[in-house]
């Protein structure tokens, strides 16, 4: 492989793995040896340092880690603490909600509870990190049980579930109702 493309692949392997990544694992995927591997780095290590970069490769004792440069972690910090806001929509308001107050849960339960599939909102909830699979039922097909994380609990500023507040009772018949009626109008069609 010529110096150049090599070079190149390191940067995209060091880049994606996010970690350090030990020299023989690099030299496999690019099917060199390890000496030449590590020669390869500590070249690019040194270019890196001469350019004015945001970013260095650290060589460490049997890998290498591609990194940002000390110097600029105060704008690094800058956006860190400005972290991606997520938007719930009233679908995954109503897994969510359903998933804290029934948890342990299946989807198939929310399913019946909602009476529409679940997968997307169940799935975004997860990717978000407010949910998370507990285990598994012990039942045909052995289905995933989920419930909330400590990332929900601080999303909605309580200590755990039992300080969500209570279902009001009135409520809960006036939605008790509506899903009956709406079965009911399901079954009539």
């Amino acid at each position: 492989m010529e110096k150049k493309k090599a070079k190149a692949a390191i940067e995209a392997i060091l880049f994606a793995m996010g970690n350090s990544v030990e020299f023989g694992m690099i030299a496999k995927a690019l099917e060199m040896e390890p000496p030449e591997v590590r020669s390869l780095v500590e070249e690019m290590a040194g270019d890196y340092n001469t350019e004015e970069r945001g970013i260095q490769i650290i060589v460490l004792e049997d890998s290498c880690q591609l990194c940002t440069k000390k110097e600029y972690y105060e704008y690094l910090i800058r956006i860190a603490m400005h972290p991606k806001k997520i938007s719930l929509t009233e679908v995954m308001l109503e897994t969510l909600a359903i998933i804290a107050y029934k948890q342990p849960v299946t989807k198939a339960e929310i399913e019946k509870i909602r009476g529409v599939k679940c997968d997307h909102a169940v799935n975004k909830l997860v990717e978000y990190e407010l949910v998370t699979e507990l285990g598994r039922l012990d039942a045909p097909g052995r289905p995933i049980l989920f419930g909330t994380t400590e990332e929900f609990l601080r999303s909605f500023g309580v200590e755990n579930t039992e300080e969500l507040p209570d279902i009001d009772p009135v409520k809960l018949a006036d939605f008790k109702a509506e899903a009956e009626e709406e079965i009911s109008l399901k079954v009539d069609i």
